[in-house]
């Protein structure tokens, strides 16, 4: 990916048919991390989705290239875009590797992510993590040989963090293993195995959109530049992953 695609930072996408004296049934959500949110554009294709499906969001995000939370907490403009708006609901979501570490995400991810939730919740809004999805060859120099074993320690960081503040979990990189697992030709990732493909990113938006919601995506018509029937593949694997799950 050229690296000018790289650079995506603070932008804003207000896809609300309310108008300025309609608030009150927007949905405001602001996505902060890195390139996993911001290619294919994340905010914007669950915008795009939750519009198809009824509902009236606005959507916003910091984003840069290798970011990780603690980058965030200390990046003014991220804690400025914050204090300058109302939000609903803030997502975090941390570099891809850090929570597959049990030593990174002790040094960096949960500090950081105790920081970021207290002042969420401090502007009254609900946090809401991004659990990624791994690397489709895992991460063979931290002794993760293969997609799965990366995975499973990317659920325990996730799950981990989210366990002690409370606070949910968007479990896209576990509805990405079972996309994996039942249907094995989709295309998920781009070819550096690592950033989504729109696929990918399409079905992260179907997982956000059960998760906020509380209700399936299964039957929106929206569906980005994908057939129509990997659409309603990967908006069942969102819903069941999310929906049917304890």
């Amino acid at each position: 990916m050229k690296r000018v695609l790289l650079f995506f930072v603070l932008l804003l996408f207000c896809v609300s048919c309310a108008s300025a004296s309609d608030n009150s049934s927007t949905t405001r959500i602001l996505f902060i991390g890195n390139s996993y949110t911001y290619v294919n554009n994340l905010p914007k294709m669950f915008a795009n989705l939750s519009k198809s499906g009824g509902h009236r969001v606005e959507t916003a995000m910091s984003a840069k290239a290798g970011w990780t939370l603690s980058d965030h907490v200390k990046f003014a403009d991220t804690m400025d875009q914050w204090e300058s708006s109302t939000w609903d609901i803030v997502i975090l979501q941390e570099q891809s590797q850090i929570p597959a570490s049990d030593i990174f995400r002790e040094q960096e991810m949960y500090p950081a992510a105790r920081v970021l939730v207290a002042k969420i919740r401090e502007l009254g809004a609900t946090p809401l993590f991004f659990l990624t999805p791994a690397h489709l060859d895992g991460w063979p120099e931290e002794g993760l040989p293969d997609y799965a074993s990366m995975q499973a320690q990317i659920n325990i960081g996730y799950w981990g963090i989210a366990n002690e503040l409370n606070a949910p979990v968007a479990p896209v990189g576990i509805a990405w293993s079972t996309a994996r697992g039942q249907n094995p030709e989709l295309t998920l990732w781009q070819s550096d195995g690592s950033h989504p493909a729109e696929q990918g990113t399409y079905l992260s938006a179907c997982v956000f959109y059960a998760v906020i919601f509380h209700e399936s995506p299964q039957g929106i018509n929206y569906r980005g530049n994908l057939s129509k029937e990997v659409a309603q593949i990967l908006q069942k694997i969102a819903s069941q992953t999310v929906l049917n799950t304890p």
